[in-house]
C-alpha cells in the first residue's frame, strides 16, 4: 500500500485533498500542517510521496523541500500552486521537488503527476538496491582544462555514493570538497600554470589568465584524468593533470591535506 503526505496548513483543505485520493485503491494518507510537523511525519512513517502546499507557518514549502531534498533523497515531492506562484514553484523545483500543481487543477491533473512521480520514485527505488549489489566499479574521464566542468563531474561523484549508500550526506559533502579543491589544483596550478597567490592579488585578473591560457599552448593541449575506484567497501578517486607538475610539500595546508591526514575512510582525492 502507498502512504501519501500531504501537507498544508488549512484542515479544510488537507480533508479534501485527501478525499481526492479515495478513488486510488491501496493507498494510505497521512497529514501534516506545516513542515516542521511533516519532517516528523516522515521521520515516523517514510511515506513514498509528499504533496505540499508552498505557503505555510513555521516551515514553509520551498524550505521543506529542500529538507527532504537533504535528508530524504529517495521521497519525491510535488508542490501544490496558488495562482501567481509559478515563479516560486519553479524554485521548489530547483531545490528538489519532482513537480508541481496548481491548486485550482488539482482533481483533473493529480492523478496523473502521482502516477508519473511514483513510477519514477519506484525505479530509483530498484536502481538503489541494484547498486547496493555493486562489488567494484571503475569509471575514468578525461576533461579538459575547463573549471566549468568541476561541478558538473563531482555531482556526478556524489551522485554515485548516494546510490551506492556510502557514507551520510555530511561525508559526502566533506569528499565533495577535497574533489573540488583537487581538480582545480590540476586545472589551474597543474596545467594552467596560474599561480595561487596571484588570486589574493588580482581576483578578476586571476580569471582573465585562467581563460586566455585556455585557448594559448602549450596549456590547451592538457587535459585531467580522473579516475574513480568505487565498491561496497569504499571509493578511491584519483586526479592526474599533464602541467609540468610540482612538490606538494610546498603547498600551505588546505581542507584536501587534512582530510588525507585525519581520514580513515578508505577516501584518497588525489592531484598529481
Amino acid at each position: 500500500m502507498a502512504s501519501i503526505l500531504v501537507v498544508d496548513d488549512t484542515p479544510v483543505e488537507r480533508i479534501a485533498i485527501g478525499r481526492l485520493f479515495e478513488a486510488i485503491d491501496d493507498v494510505h494518507i497521512l497529514y501534516a500542517e506545516d513542515g516542521r510537523r511533516a519532517l516528523e511525519v516522515i521521520g515516523r512513517e517514510m511515506p513514498d510521496f509528499v504533496l505540499t502546499d508552498l505557503h505555510m507557518p513555521e516551515m514553509d514549502g520551498l524550505q521543506l523541500v529542500q529538507e527532504i531534498h537533504v535528508r530524504f533523497p529517495m521521497i519525491p515531492v510535488v508542490v501544490m500552486t496558488a495562482y501567481g506562484s509559478e515563479k516560486i514553484a519553479i524554485q521548489a523545483l530547483k531545490r528538489g521537488a519532482a513537480n508541481y500543481v496548481p491548486k485550482a487543477n488539482l482533481a483533473v491533473e493529480l492523478p496523473d503527476v502521482i502516477d508519473a512521480v511514483l513510477a519514477t520514485a519506484s525505479d530509483q527505488h530498484l536502481q538503489q538496491g541494484l547498486f547496493a549489489n555493486l562489488t567494484e566499479a571503475t569509471t575514468r574521464f578525461r576533461i579538459e582544462s575547463d573549471i566549468a566542468l568541476i561541478s558538473p563531474i563531482i555531482n556526478h561523484f556524489k551522485e554515485n555514493l548516494t546510490r551506492i549508500g556510502l557514507f551520510n550526506e555530511t561525508v559526502r559533502i566533506r569528499i565533495s570538497v577535497a574533489l573540488r579543491e583537487a581538480l582545480m589544483n590540476a586545472i589551474v596550478h597543474g596545467n594552467l600554470e596560474v599561480c595561487s597567490a596571484f588570486r589574493e592579488e588580482n581576483l578578476d585578473e586571476y580569471y582573465r589568465l585562467i581563460a586566455e591560457r585556455r585557448t594559448e599552448s602549450p596549456y590547451l593541449q592538457r587535459g585531467v584524468e580522473v579516475i574513480a575506484y568505487e565498491t561496497s567497501g569504499g571509493v578511491r578517486y584519483v586526479i592526474r593533470d599533464e602541467g609540468p607538475g610540482f612538490d606538494p610539500k610546498t603547498i600551505p595546508e588546505s581542507p584536501t591535506r587534512r582530510l588525507r591526514r585525519t581520514w580513515k575512510n578508505p577516501v584518497v582525492a588525489a592531484c598529481c
